[in-house]
């Protein structure tokens, strides 16, 4: 039997009898079914053809139709002729029913078949055709241009179909069917009401509900026990809704989200997007769409209705005024109105409006309060972008000369004429910080009465003076800054009695002639002082004395070393080099027979024209010392934050990245904060963002500039002020060393160690400094860095015998002792507690004894425990005692006061005595203990402070009041930060070799760096600790938390760096990874999208705009991307806010090296320091 039957012969069957093809049997199937089913299809469709060709000769008989419908009967006629030849094709096979067809027929059928006419391309009428049998179709090709132009077929042309009837297969008809209206209703309404379909998450009234607070409900509100309310925690099962609802359930059953009805009414409503009760979703909507209205018409109302009431408040003026920042972000969309496809003009016209309307807001408030200085500079920020350069520095100026005695204002303009670029040159901010700087002087002296001079006009003084040297720094001008410092330090400390009681002007004209006399100054060698000099002149004046010979300074044999490096790096080299050894202005030989025409460079010189109005006058001891300070913080050496005061704008200065890379020492885990770095760069060191400095410290010139500056000031200083200059200059020593490990070259490393200890052994050997206990800390330290270790245990136990007795009583000798064992505690674990050298340690200074080598008794030890409880307990107790009685102490308990604050030492010692016997949460418990009462102690001071310096009666008591108690609550802010560094230290060391859960490190980061966010330890400790997870949606929140309520530059810079440092890892794994194998780390995309978010929202801010730190990282990050275009127009706009900046044009330099030229423009256009011209660099590179 044949697979198919149907066409198989009769004749020709083969009974296969191998049952090996029985799989190819089909029993059930008969051959004359087959017969059968075959013959009626015949019959049906040789009836259906004799019908079509009989109706098909009616017509030829018929009358010949009019020529207007010539083309319908051309159509008509094809569509017969076609019915004709495909009813010929069966008409001779249908005559016998029963003869069956075979394919081997249908070929030769096919073979004989006369071939058809070929196709014309053209088109042809009916009547032209001479037969019309032949030609009636027609290749169509010429093309229809209306498929070019619309992009799509005409609709016409487009088939459409009409739907008849509303069943569907599968479904019973009874009970079951599917609703087609509604989906008609859909498009009716998206066609008609075009606000619901665009109310998405991007809308106006989404952006409404996230931006502010849920406003007071002006409709009903339904009961908590609705369903619509979406608060049940699950869906009921029951068929209760289906009772409620009635006819409506019965109706949600059998709609299109629940053919099979297996969901009950409110779930089917719920999937319909629709509530059980029209009344609440109208509701609903009319909420929604009147929160917009509600939001900003209340809002503006409030504060309308407020400053109705209180016209003078000057603060509520301006919250308002930004308030419609907020507004214009609601309504226009703020940056996400950019980061849409909304045009440009739209933006600028709805900018323009906010402008505006800010500007009508602020003339009326200060028209209401013409004598607040806010309000008119808020209206000077909103007038910067509408008026031109001209106009807005005449206003500035205006302003300025109007209230001459405010600091506040001064510094804003100087801030002002330094970042405005179309008028930014450096002679014009230089001669602003002078003006400033004279006029508040005038202003103090009482030679200007129209004014009388502010409180704390000195200390702002001497802020303005640090930030013009800075400035001075950073746009390459050093040998101004530093001739600033020597003026400053000579006009106050060596100044003659005879002008001591003239006014500030009389004394710089006195000062004048010292100054042009070419005689040494201060750092130089020979330098007697002003006033000595002016002693002299009075007798007829002095002999030249015989220079010294000094040796000649070993100068590099060539400047450009490797010529096959591009001209581009060879500038940026040679600029840097110059400026690390040329910081310093030159002064001509005498003994040399040297004149002024012989310098160079003409620039190393510097006239009294550029000093003489920046001198002012500090009547303060506690302001001079800050005013030495700042010159030694100036020249990189480590200062107490404390004593010199934090600069008022501390983002102008942060330029260094080794502010975010702090405290990543992991072989000294509890000793790496030990001298924390500022991120500001020292003197001579102006490189591009990864450079490397030239030398450890300042070098040969430097450090004897350094060496003759402590000589001769220290002995015009008091035995305190001594002391803490001694103790600056002994970390600078240790810091050189430090920086030389990180180097790792042994050789520079063996030889500046060296010159460390014989520096810090002649400061020992003085005689205010031989029982220092902070000086030999220090030493102790320096030896133990070195690796003398031996040596350095020798000078821990000489200083703990020269400390004596006082045990827990000394601060000092807490700090040592702190120190000592935490180095011991790094340099090893020690199985036995009695034997461990740092529980010796401090088991010792608990006793009041010296060291030795003796093993402890347990006994000691739970002596020890119990005389650190009780000591921690008693100052903690005295600081309660202290603080409210703080201004009942005179300025003589200054000092005693600053004792009793030191705990850091105390506590330090008690919890790492714990952590060494007893336990991590011992250790731990201790640390919440005093930081817990050190902080609720600051935060209790913080109102008293503003209390007594805005207190009416008796303004100069309540000043000197005000100053002593930020002096105390300054030091108490101090030492809380560095008790949380201790324990954050102290945590991440334990992690770090033992189990331990990070959930208490972090919570302890978390509450510290809320109480100090500008705290660059602690958010170092942060960023290591969080690194250690793959996911950063808890840091990001935090991060987020924190720079909201923060406006300070430093958290900014490391949420960035978390970031940043998060991509290094990502993008390590790829690289490291081949395509088919598994990541060590899940891929993150959108981080350079987050990271360039982060930067931009750094830069916005007030303080971040003109932070040089971020716009550099900024624009490095990009070219490491790849972004070159986008890092181009970074840098052009970091120019536009921060144009003072050397390191900005070298980081362009380099990173866009085609641009050589038009930097250096740009550099001598606006007097930047230029050490290389481009004609000196092609002579270089032709010898």
């Amino acid at each position: 039997m044949s697979l198919f039957p149907a066409f198989a012969e009769e004749s020709t069957k083969v009974e296969v009898s191998s049952k090996e093809l029985d799989w190819l049997r089909n029993t059930s199937f008969q051959s004359g079914d087959a017969l059968s089913i075959h013959n009626q299809y015949l019959e049906r469709t040789s009836e259906k053809e004799s019908r079509e060709l009989g109706s098909g000769g009616k017509e030829k008989c018929g009358e010949e139709p009019p020529k207007k419908k010539k083309k319908k009967n051309v159509k008509k006629k094809k569509k017969k002729k076609k019915h004709k030849k495909t009813s010929g094709r069966y008409s001779d096979s249908s005559e016998s029913d029963s003869e069956t067809i075979y394919p081997s027929d249908l070929k030769k059928e096919e073979a004989n078949r006369p071939q058809a006419a070929p196709l014309s391309s053209k088109f042809s009428w009916l009547d032209d055709v001479q037969s019309p049998t032949e030609q009636l179709f027609c290749v169509d090709q010429k093309a229809d241009a209306a498929n070019w132009t619309y992009k799509s077929l005409y609709r016409g042309d487009v088939a459409r179909y009409k739907r008849k009837g509303s069943s569907s297969l599968g479904l019973n008809p009874r009970i079951q069917g599917i609703s087609w209206e509604d989906s008609e209703t859909n498009k009716k309404r998206k066609g008609g009401d075009k606000k619901k379909t665009e109310d998405r998450y991007f809308s106006t009234v989404s952006r409404q509900l996230l931006r502010s607070n849920p406003p007071i409900p002006t409709l009903a509100t339904l009961p908590e026990s609705s369903s619509a309310d979406g608060t049940a925690a699950f869906l009921p099962l029951e068929g209760e809704e289906e009772n409620k609802g009635g006819e409506e359930g019965e109706r949600a059953l059998t709609s299109s989200v629940n053919p099979l009805r297996v969901y009950d009414s409110s779930t089917a409503l719920w999937l319909q997007g629709k509530g059980p009760q029209e009344l609440m979703e109208q509701e609903k909507q009319d909420v929604q769409t009147g929160y917009g209205a509600l939001l900003l018409s209340g809002k503006t109302e409030e504060f309308n209705k407020q400053l109705r009431e209180r016209p003078d408040d000057t603060q509520l003026w301006i919250n308002f005024i930004r308030y419609q920042d907020e507004l214009s972000a609601t309504v226009f969309g703020g940056e996400e109105e950019k980061q849409s496809g909304v045009s440009s003009e739209r933006r600028k016209s709805s900018h323009r409006a906010v402008l505006e309307k800010k500007l009508s807001i602020a003339d009326r408030a200060v028209a209401t309060n013409p004598t607040c200085i806010a309000l008119q500079l808020e209206r000077l920020r909103i007038y910067q972008e509408l008026w031109e350069p001209s106009v807005l520095s005449k206003e500035w100026k205006k302003l300025v000369f109007l209230h001459p005695n405010s600091a506040p204002l001064w510094r804003e303009y100087l801030l002002f004429t330094q970042s405005y670029f179309s008028s930014f040159t450096v002679s014009k901010v230089n001669a602003a910080y002078g003006k400033c700087l004279s006029t508040l002087s005038a202003v103090r002296d009482g030679s200007m009465v129209s004014h009388p001079a502010l409180p704390g006009t000195e200390e702002d003084m001497l802020d303005i003076f640090a930030q013009q040297c800075h400035f001075l720094r950073q746009s390459g001008h050093s040998e101004k800054a530093i001739s600033l410092f020597q003026a400053m330090i000579d006009f106050t400390f060596f100044k003659p009695d005879s002008v001591r009681e003239m006014s500030t002007k009389q004394q710089v004209e006195f000062f004048e002639p010292f100054w042009d006399s070419g005689e040494a100054r201060v750092g130089e060698l020979g330098a007697r002082g002003w006033k000595a000099w002016m002693l002299q002149q009075e007798r007829g004046g002095w002999l030249q004395p015989p220079a010294e010979e000094e040796e000649e300074e070993e100068e590099d044999e060539e400047e450009v070393k490797d010529r096959s490096k591009s001209r581009q790096t060879i500038w940026v080299e040679v600029e840097s080099s110059r400026e690390a050894a040329h910081w310093l202005p030159w002064r001509p030989d005498k003994a040399k027979g040297q004149s002024e025409e012989d310098c160079e460079d003409p620039d190393r010189q510097v006239l009294f024209d550029d000093i003489g109005p920046s001198l002012i006058r500090l009547s303060s001891p506690e302001l001079q010392l800050c005013l030495l300070l700042h010159f030694l913080s100036f020249l990189g050496l480590p200062v107490d934050p404390v004593l010199s005061a934090a600069p008022r704008q501390p983002g102008l200065l942060l330029e260094s990245l080794s502010l975010l890379t702090q405290g990543n020492d992991l072989h000294h885990p509890l000793t790496s904060n030990d001298l924390p770095d500022l991120g500001v760069h020292p003197v001579g060191h102006t490189t591009p963002l990864q450079g490397k400095r030239k030398w450890a410290g300042l070098g040969k010139q430097g450090e004897t500039f350094v060496t003759n500056l402590f000589r001769r000031v220290q002995p015009v200083l008091p035995a305190h002020h001594r002391a803490v200059l001694a103790l600056s200059w002994m970390q600078y020593e240790k810091l050189k060393v430090l920086r030389c490990l990180r180097g790792g070259n042994k050789k520079r490393l063996r030889s500046q160690g060296k010159s460390s200890k014989h520096v810090s052994k002649q400061l020992l050997k003085e005689p205010d400094n031989r029982s220092s206990l902070v000086l030999w800390r220090e030493y102790a330290h320096l030896e133990w860095m070195l690796g003398n270790h031996d040596e350095a245990r020798k000078v821990f136990s000489t200083a703990t015998a020269i400390g004596g007795t006082k045990g827990l009583r000394s601060p000092t000798l807490c700090e040592l002792c702190l120190l000592w064992a935490q180095l011991e505690a790094e340099a090893g674990e020690v199985s036995d507690v009695t034997a461990s050298p740092a529980v010796c340690v401090l088991t010792r200074l608990a006793e009041g004894a010296s060291t030795s080598s003796q093993p402890l008794a347990p006994v000691s030890i739970l002596k020890a425990r119990r005389s650190y409880e009780q000591a921690l307990a008693t100052g903690l107790a005295a600081l309660d005692q202290h603080g409210p009685d703080l201004q009942a102490k005179g300025r003589g308990q200054e000092e005693i006061l600053g004792e009793k604050l030191r705990l850091r030492g105390l506590a330090g010692c008690y919890a790492l005595f714990q952590y060494l016997t007893t336990g991590i949460q011992a250790a731990h418990a201790v640390y919440i203990q005093a930081r817990e009462r050190m902080e609720d102690l600051h935060r209790a001071l913080k109102p008293d402070t503003r209390l007594s310096s805005d207190g009416e009666a008796d303004k100069s008591l309540s000043r000197s009041l005000a100053d002593l108690n930020g002096g105390y609550a300054k030091r108490l802010a101090s030492e809380c930060e560095a008790l949380a560094v201790q324990h954050a230290a102290l945590l991440r060391y334990h992690s770090s070799i033992g189990v331990f859960p990070l959930a208490t490190l972090r919570q302890t980061l978390t509450s510290a760096l809320s109480s100090w966010p500008s705290s660059a330890p602690l958010w170092s400790v942060y960023v290591q600790m969080e690194n250690r997870y793959h996911t950063a949606g808890r840091a990001r929140r935090f991060f987020q938390s924190v720079t909201r309520d923060n406006g300070g530059v430093v958290p900014h810079l490391f949420a960035i760096f978390a970031e940043q440092q998060r991509k290094q890892l990502v993008d390590a794994a790829l690289r490291s990874c081949s395509p088919d194998a598994a990541l060590p780390i899940l891929p993150e995309n959108g981080l350079s999208h987050r990271i360039c978010g982060l930067f931009e929202s750094t830069i916005s801010t007030e303080m971040g705009s003109h932070c040089p730190l971020p716009w550099r990282m900024y624009i490095h990050f990009l070219v490491s991307d790849g972004k070159m275009d986008q890092a181009m127009r970074i840098f052009y706009r970091a120019l536009q806010n921060i144009p003072w900046d050397k390191g900005l044009y070298l980081d362009g330099v380099q990173l866009f090296p085609d641009h050589l030229q038009e930097f250096v423009d740009v550099m001598t256009e606006k007097e930047l320091r230029l050490r290389l011209p481009l004609e000196e660099l092609d002579i270089l590179l032709e010898d």
